[in-house]
Protein backbone atom coordinates (compact mmCIF):
# COMPACT_ATOMS: atom_id res chain seq x y z
CA UNK A 1 0.00 0.00 0.00
CA UNK A 2 1.30 3.45 -0.94
CA UNK A 3 2.00 5.61 2.07
CA UNK A 4 -0.22 8.63 2.37
CA UNK A 5 1.34 12.04 2.90
CA UNK A 6 0.21 14.91 5.13
CA UNK A 7 1.65 18.43 5.07
CA UNK A 8 1.30 20.22 8.42
CA UNK A 9 1.91 23.93 9.01
CA UNK A 10 3.24 25.14 12.36
CA UNK A 11 5.25 22.11 13.54
CA UNK A 12 7.70 23.99 15.74
CA UNK A 13 5.72 23.03 18.85
CA UNK A 14 2.33 22.18 20.29
CA UNK A 15 -0.44 20.68 18.20
CA UNK A 16 1.51 20.71 14.94
CA UNK A 17 4.52 18.92 16.36
CA UNK A 18 2.42 16.36 18.21
CA UNK A 19 0.34 15.67 15.12
CA UNK A 20 3.43 15.24 12.95
CA UNK A 21 4.73 12.56 15.29
CA UNK A 22 1.26 10.97 15.58
CA UNK A 23 0.93 10.47 11.82
CA UNK A 24 4.55 9.38 11.40
CA UNK A 25 4.12 6.72 14.06
CA UNK A 26 1.10 5.38 12.15
CA UNK A 27 2.96 4.95 8.90
CA UNK A 28 2.30 8.18 7.05
CA UNK A 29 4.77 10.39 5.24
CA UNK A 30 4.86 13.81 6.92
CA UNK A 31 5.90 17.17 5.52
CA UNK A 32 6.52 18.96 8.83
CA UNK A 33 6.86 22.66 8.22
CA UNK A 34 8.40 25.27 10.49
CA UNK A 35 8.70 29.02 10.06
CA UNK A 36 12.51 29.08 10.19
CA UNK A 37 15.63 26.92 10.52
CA UNK A 38 14.23 23.52 9.51
CA UNK A 39 17.73 22.02 9.50
CA UNK A 40 18.05 22.79 13.21
CA UNK A 41 15.09 20.68 14.27
CA UNK A 42 16.95 17.58 15.37
CA UNK A 43 13.90 15.78 16.76
CA UNK A 44 11.78 15.89 13.61
CA UNK A 45 14.71 15.44 11.24
CA UNK A 46 15.61 12.20 13.03
CA UNK A 47 12.25 10.60 12.17
CA UNK A 48 11.82 8.27 9.21
CA UNK A 49 9.51 9.42 6.41
CA UNK A 50 9.47 13.01 7.67
CA UNK A 51 10.56 15.97 5.56
CA UNK A 52 11.18 19.10 7.62
CA UNK A 53 10.97 22.23 5.51
CA UNK A 54 10.43 25.95 5.90
CA UNK A 55 6.97 27.47 5.54
CA UNK A 56 5.89 30.95 6.59
CA UNK A 57 2.13 31.29 6.09
CA UNK A 58 2.45 35.04 5.61
CA UNK A 59 4.59 34.55 2.47
CA UNK A 60 2.98 32.96 -0.60
CA UNK A 61 6.35 32.02 -2.11
CA UNK A 62 7.28 30.15 1.07
CA UNK A 63 4.00 28.19 0.98
CA UNK A 64 4.44 27.31 -2.70
CA UNK A 65 8.02 26.19 -2.08
CA UNK A 66 7.09 23.92 0.84
CA UNK A 67 4.27 22.26 -1.09
CA UNK A 68 6.52 21.73 -4.12
CA UNK A 69 9.23 20.24 -1.88
CA UNK A 70 6.73 17.84 -0.32
CA UNK A 71 5.43 16.67 -3.69
CA UNK A 72 8.95 16.25 -5.07
CA UNK A 73 10.10 14.30 -2.01
CA UNK A 74 7.10 11.99 -1.51
CA UNK A 75 5.47 12.06 -4.95
CA UNK A 76 2.19 13.53 -3.75
CA UNK A 77 0.36 15.18 -0.87
CA UNK A 78 -2.94 13.69 0.28
CA UNK A 79 -3.82 15.93 3.23
CA UNK A 80 -3.08 19.56 4.09
CA UNK A 81 -3.39 20.43 7.79
CA UNK A 82 -3.55 24.18 8.38
CA UNK A 83 -2.40 24.42 11.97
CA UNK A 84 -0.13 27.49 12.17
CA UNK A 85 -1.78 30.13 14.30
CA UNK A 86 -1.37 33.35 16.24
CA UNK A 87 -3.54 34.76 19.01
CA UNK A 88 -3.88 38.45 19.78
CA UNK A 89 -5.93 39.08 22.92
CA UNK A 90 -6.58 42.22 24.91
CA UNK A 91 -8.37 45.52 24.74
CA UNK A 92 -9.28 46.68 21.26
CA UNK A 93 -8.52 50.25 22.33
CA UNK A 94 -4.99 49.19 23.31
CA UNK A 95 -4.25 47.12 20.20
CA UNK A 96 -2.00 48.63 17.51
CA UNK A 97 -3.00 48.28 13.87
CA UNK A 98 -0.07 46.05 12.94
CA UNK A 99 -1.23 43.42 15.43
CA UNK A 100 -4.76 43.53 14.03
CA UNK A 101 -3.35 42.90 10.59
CA UNK A 102 -1.03 40.12 11.78
CA UNK A 103 -3.92 38.31 13.44
CA UNK A 104 -5.74 38.01 10.13
CA UNK A 105 -2.63 37.55 7.99
CA UNK A 106 -1.66 34.41 9.94
CA UNK A 107 -4.98 32.82 10.87
CA UNK A 108 -7.11 33.80 7.88
CA UNK A 109 -5.05 34.94 4.88
CA UNK A 110 -2.32 32.38 5.59
CA UNK A 111 -4.86 29.58 5.73
CA UNK A 112 -6.48 30.72 2.48
CA UNK A 113 -3.11 31.01 0.73
CA UNK A 114 -2.10 27.49 1.79
CA UNK A 115 -5.42 26.09 0.55
CA UNK A 116 -5.15 28.01 -2.71
CA UNK A 117 -1.61 26.74 -3.24
CA UNK A 118 -2.44 23.04 -2.73
CA UNK A 119 -5.62 23.07 -4.83
CA UNK A 120 -4.01 22.68 -8.28
CA UNK A 121 -2.32 19.47 -7.04
CA UNK A 122 -5.58 18.16 -5.58
CA UNK A 123 -7.64 19.19 -8.60
CA UNK A 124 -5.30 17.42 -11.02
CA UNK A 125 -5.49 14.27 -8.91
CA UNK A 126 -9.27 14.55 -8.46
CA UNK A 127 -8.97 14.05 -4.71
CA UNK A 128 -7.47 15.52 -1.57
CA UNK A 129 -8.34 16.61 1.95
CA UNK A 130 -7.85 19.95 3.69
CA UNK A 131 -8.19 20.12 7.48
CA UNK A 132 -8.23 23.52 9.14
CA UNK A 133 -7.55 23.92 12.84
CA UNK A 134 -10.21 26.28 14.12
CA UNK A 135 -11.12 26.46 17.81
CA UNK A 136 -14.09 26.35 20.11
CA UNK A 137 -13.29 30.05 19.86
CA UNK A 138 -14.70 29.92 16.35
CA UNK A 139 -18.11 29.07 17.78
CA UNK A 140 -18.10 30.95 21.11
CA UNK A 141 -16.26 34.00 22.45
CA UNK A 142 -14.45 35.07 25.59
CA UNK A 143 -13.82 38.66 26.71
CA UNK A 144 -10.62 40.27 25.39
CA UNK A 145 -10.74 38.00 22.33
CA UNK A 146 -12.04 40.43 19.71
CA UNK A 147 -9.19 39.78 17.26
CA UNK A 148 -8.63 36.08 17.90
CA UNK A 149 -12.29 35.08 17.88
CA UNK A 150 -12.92 37.21 14.82
CA UNK A 151 -10.19 35.32 12.97
CA UNK A 152 -11.47 31.90 14.03
CA UNK A 153 -15.07 32.78 13.16
CA UNK A 154 -13.65 33.68 9.74
CA UNK A 155 -11.92 30.29 9.45
CA UNK A 156 -15.23 28.59 10.25
CA UNK A 157 -17.13 30.59 7.66
CA UNK A 158 -14.64 30.35 4.82
CA UNK A 159 -14.14 26.61 5.36
CA UNK A 160 -17.85 25.86 5.29
CA UNK A 161 -18.33 28.01 2.18
CA UNK A 162 -15.34 26.43 0.45
CA UNK A 163 -16.71 22.92 1.03
CA UNK A 164 -19.28 23.47 -1.73
CA UNK A 165 -16.88 24.31 -4.55
CA UNK A 166 -14.28 21.76 -3.50
CA UNK A 167 -16.87 18.96 -3.52
CA UNK A 168 -17.26 19.67 -7.23
CA UNK A 169 -13.62 18.63 -7.86
CA UNK A 170 -13.51 15.69 -5.45
CA UNK A 171 -11.77 17.52 -2.60
CA UNK A 172 -12.99 17.50 1.01
CA UNK A 173 -12.44 20.24 3.60
CA UNK A 174 -12.89 19.82 7.35
CA UNK A 175 -12.62 21.77 10.60
CA UNK A 176 -11.15 20.80 13.98
CA UNK A 177 -12.48 22.76 16.99
CA UNK A 178 -10.17 22.22 19.99
CA UNK A 179 -10.86 23.51 23.46
CA UNK A 180 -8.10 24.67 25.82
CA UNK A 181 -4.93 22.70 25.05
CA UNK A 182 -1.78 22.41 27.15
CA UNK A 183 0.78 23.84 24.74
CA UNK A 184 3.15 26.79 24.80
CA UNK A 185 0.68 28.80 22.67
CA UNK A 186 0.33 31.26 25.54
CA UNK A 187 4.07 31.99 25.56
CA UNK A 188 5.01 31.72 21.87
CA UNK A 189 1.85 32.51 19.88
CA UNK A 190 -0.33 34.56 22.24
CA UNK A 191 0.09 38.31 22.22
CA UNK A 192 -1.70 40.27 24.97
CA UNK A 193 -2.50 43.93 24.37
CA UNK A 194 -3.23 45.87 27.55
CA UNK A 195 -2.69 49.40 28.79
CA UNK A 196 -2.89 50.07 32.56
CA UNK A 197 -3.28 53.74 31.68
CA UNK A 198 -6.79 52.95 30.46
CA UNK A 199 -7.92 52.76 34.07
CA UNK A 200 -11.61 52.38 33.27
CA UNK A 201 -10.91 48.83 32.08
CA UNK A 202 -8.62 47.73 34.91
CA UNK A 203 -11.16 45.93 37.13
CA UNK A 204 -12.60 44.14 34.10
CA UNK A 205 -9.17 43.07 32.82
CA UNK A 206 -8.14 41.79 36.25
CA UNK A 207 -11.27 39.65 36.54
CA UNK A 208 -10.95 38.21 33.04
CA UNK A 209 -7.22 37.45 33.15
CA UNK A 210 -7.66 35.76 36.53
CA UNK A 211 -10.34 33.50 35.06
CA UNK A 212 -8.11 32.74 32.06
CA UNK A 213 -5.42 31.45 34.39
CA UNK A 214 -7.86 28.96 35.86
CA UNK A 215 -9.05 27.82 32.43
CA UNK A 216 -5.51 27.38 31.13
CA UNK A 217 -4.74 24.92 33.92
CA UNK A 218 -7.56 22.65 32.74
CA UNK A 219 -6.33 22.24 29.17
CA UNK A 220 -6.22 18.91 27.37
CA UNK A 221 -3.12 17.18 26.06
CA UNK A 222 -2.38 18.10 22.41
CA UNK A 223 -2.52 14.38 21.54
CA UNK A 224 -6.31 14.71 21.83
CA UNK A 225 -6.23 17.11 18.89
CA UNK A 226 -3.81 14.86 16.98
CA UNK A 227 -6.17 11.93 17.46
CA UNK A 228 -9.12 14.04 16.25
CA UNK A 229 -7.14 15.09 13.17
CA UNK A 230 -6.38 11.42 12.55
CA UNK A 231 -10.09 10.58 12.73
CA UNK A 232 -10.92 13.38 10.31
CA UNK A 233 -8.18 12.28 7.90
CA UNK A 234 -9.07 8.60 7.89
CA UNK A 235 -12.82 8.20 8.48
CA UNK A 236 -13.65 8.53 4.79
CA UNK A 237 -16.62 10.83 5.42
CA UNK A 238 -17.48 14.38 4.44
CA UNK A 239 -18.20 15.36 8.04
CA UNK A 240 -17.36 19.05 8.30
CA UNK A 241 -16.72 19.71 12.00
CA UNK A 242 -14.89 17.73 14.70
CA UNK A 243 -14.72 18.86 18.34
CA UNK A 244 -11.51 18.07 20.27
CA UNK A 245 -11.64 18.13 24.06
CA UNK A 246 -14.41 17.67 26.58
CA UNK A 247 -14.38 21.34 27.56
CA UNK A 248 -15.01 22.34 23.95
CA UNK A 249 -17.80 19.78 23.68
CA UNK A 250 -19.56 21.11 26.78
CA UNK A 251 -19.11 24.81 25.98
CA UNK A 252 -20.20 24.52 22.35
CA UNK A 253 -23.25 22.47 23.39
CA UNK A 254 -24.21 25.06 26.00
CA UNK A 255 -23.88 27.84 23.43
CA UNK A 256 -26.16 26.00 21.01
CA UNK A 257 -28.81 25.50 23.67
CA UNK A 258 -28.92 29.08 24.96
CA UNK A 259 -30.15 32.30 23.45
CA UNK A 260 -27.65 35.12 23.05
CA UNK A 261 -28.75 36.95 26.22
CA UNK A 262 -28.74 33.68 28.21
CA UNK A 263 -25.29 32.64 27.07
CA UNK A 264 -23.69 36.05 27.55
CA UNK A 265 -25.18 36.39 31.03
CA UNK A 266 -24.00 32.86 31.90
CA UNK A 267 -20.46 33.57 30.70
CA UNK A 268 -20.24 36.85 32.61
CA UNK A 269 -21.40 35.17 35.78
CA UNK A 270 -18.79 32.40 35.33
CA UNK A 271 -16.06 35.02 34.93
CA UNK A 272 -17.27 37.10 37.86
CA UNK A 273 -18.13 40.11 35.68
Amino acid sequence: MTRQTILITGCSSGIGRTTARYFQERGWNVVATVRSNPEGDQELNALDNVLVTELDVTRKASIDSAIAAGIEHFGRIDVLLNNAGYGSYGLLEATPEHKMRRQYEVNVIGTMLAMQSILPHFRQRGEGLIINISSMGGKITFPLGTLYHGSKFAVEGMTEALSHELAAIGVTVKLIEPGAINTNFATTSLDMNLDPGLTEYNAFVEAVTGAFGTLAGRGSDPVIVANTVWDAATDGTRQLRYIAGEDARQIIAARQQMSDPEYLAHLRSQLGL
